[in-house]
């Protein structure tokens, strides 16, 4: 799945439009390279978002394509 729609589907952004030009702007980071919208997420992988001040680092537990929004936060496990 592609890193702008797991963000999405994952609801760690609102919008993918807004994680597509979060990734644009580099501020999305996939195992501490920066990522493009485009990238391929797989399980294990280690993302990290930079929110203004606040960075979130989750690392990825499961990859599905439609998700329920009880359920999204089964997607990702978030690391200190």
């Amino acid at each position: 799945m592609r890193l702008d729609k797991y963000l999405k589907v994952s609801r760690l952004m609102k919008r993918r439009t807004v994680a597509n030009e979060a990734c644009d702007a580099g501020r999305v980071s996939v195992n501490g390279k920066p990522a493009r919208a485009s990238y391929e997420v797989k399980v294990g992988d280690v993302i990290e978002i930079a929110f203004g001040q606040r960075t979130m680092k989750v690392q990825v537990a499961a990859v599905t394509e439609v998700v329920t929004k009880d359920k999204a936060a089964e997607l990702y496990t978030i690391m200190p």
